[in-house]
């Protein structure tokens, strides 16, 4: 078997968050490890909805579904009834053909 093929193992390595800047110490094979959420900032630790947006893509999202709402949402009543007399305006012309 090989001699020396683990990685060093770091007692203290330093977990830096680059969103709010906190950092704290855990043992890694890694000396400095940057990751974009920590327990501080992440909404499912805080209980707060705070949105992290970097590159801007929330807002070209929000910009797309404005273009894309022509037609507002009707409600499962209203789409029946609309149904209902379409049904009825196309039976009228069958009849009137016929």
């Amino acid at each position: 078997m090989k001699s020396d093929i683990h990685p060093n193992y770091t007692v203290a390595a330093t977990v830096k968050c680059t969103s709010c800047e906190n950092t704290f110490e855990t043992g890694s094979t890694k000396s400095e490890i940057t990751t974009e959420l920590c327990n501080k900032c992440h909404p499912f630790y805080t209980g707060t909805m705070r949105i992290l947006d970097s590159a801007h893509r929330v807002e070209r999202f929000e910009t797309r579904t404005a273009q894309q709402s022509g037609d507002p949402l009707r409600k499962k009543s209203e789409k029946t009834a609309a149904r209902r007399a379409k049904r009825a305006d196309k039976q009228k012309e069958e009849t009137k053909i016929s």
